[in-house]
């Protein structure tokens, strides 16, 4: 499927800003399954300073600063990708999850040493007790790794609310068990939480959902906005790609920009401005497909 994306982050200050310094994680990552055709940047005002890099998880950076007063900034990134449904395992046969668990204690290949610095807590995403009991049930002794993690989900999906207005950019882990309620950033928080505590490797993917759905098809929760999800390591076959908020596994409607640790590491705008006064935050993305 070919879709083009548009995502326009814009900043209105009160009084002019005389400095503007960000960093952008707005650009799609190439993958077995996604494919990018172009991907364009525009920020208005044109910046004095603009650099591009690779992050240490492979992700595109861009860095940019403004040096002169300003009252507005508009950053537009816009990209046509093409996905494809890739193959993945069927839950019930993968290996069960203690093997897992023991392999990437001894990471014995290099896919599992690679694999195993997503095994431990990050700023965003501690490892806690309430944690390992809420993911018990889903992980009885012996069950295929992929199995618990599609229940996992499922019981996220159907144990909490969405709710954009319960939840900020730091609430903890601890606080989303408490409340049952937030938004995806929240839920897939959640659910690395509750695979690392068990000794599991998962890391947080940023990236964008189709706005419309096809014919027939129910609207999916996070359209018209960044996403976020999972994946899950599995030894001997690679990383696997699953939504907790829409309880699904990825497919060729999930478009990745990049992944790392937590949100903290894949924030799509982040920066310092040097005066402004009090400023208004507008976002918008469009995903639509190309015929």
């Amino acid at each position: 499927m070919k879709y083009r994306i548009v995502h326009t982050t814009g900043y209105r200050y009160s009084e002019p800003a005389s400095l503007s310094q960000n960093e952008l994680c707005v650009t799609p990552r190439p993958t077995a399954r996604l494919q990018v055709f172009d991907s364009r940047l525009t920020i208005d005002p044109e910046p004095q300073y603009f650099q591009q890099h690779d992050d240490f998880y492979g992700n595109t950076v861009h860095v940019f600063m403004i040096q002169h007063p300003h009252d507005a900034l508009t950053i537009t990134a816009a990209s046509t990708v093409a996905t494809n449904n890739e193959k993945t395992p069927e839950p019930e046969a993968t290996m069960p999850w203690e093997q897992v668990a023991e392999r990437l204690r001894q990471r014995a290949t290099d896919e599992d040493f690679d694999a195993s610095q997503f095994l431990f807590a990050s700023p965003l995403i501690s490892l806690l007790p309430e944690a390992v009991a809420f993911a018990r049930p889903s992980f009885a002794p012996h069950r295929p790794l992929l199995a618990g993690a599609v229940d996992l989900i499922q019981r996220i999906y159907t144990g909490f609310r969405y709710d954009k207005s319960a939840t900020s950019l730091d609430t903890s882990i601890d606080q989303v068990l408490l409340k049952r309620r937030g938004v995806c950033q929240d839920f897939s928080h959640l659910a690395i939480s509750c695979l690392r505590s068990l000794g599991l490797a998962a890391r947080y993917v940023s990236g964008y959902l189709e706005t419309l759905p096809p014919p027939g098809k129910p609207k999916l929760v996070g359209y018209d906005a960044s996403h976020a999800w999972i994946s899950v390591y599995l030894p001997n076959w690679g990383w696997v790609d699953l939504d907790p908020t829409n309880n699904m596994l990825c497919g060729e409607s999930h478009i990745a920009v990049a992944w790392g640790r937590d949100y903290g590491d894949v924030t799509p705008v982040k920066g310092v401005v040097m005066g402004g006064g009090i400023h208004t935050l507008t976002v918008s993305v469009d995903v639509t497909r190309v015929q």
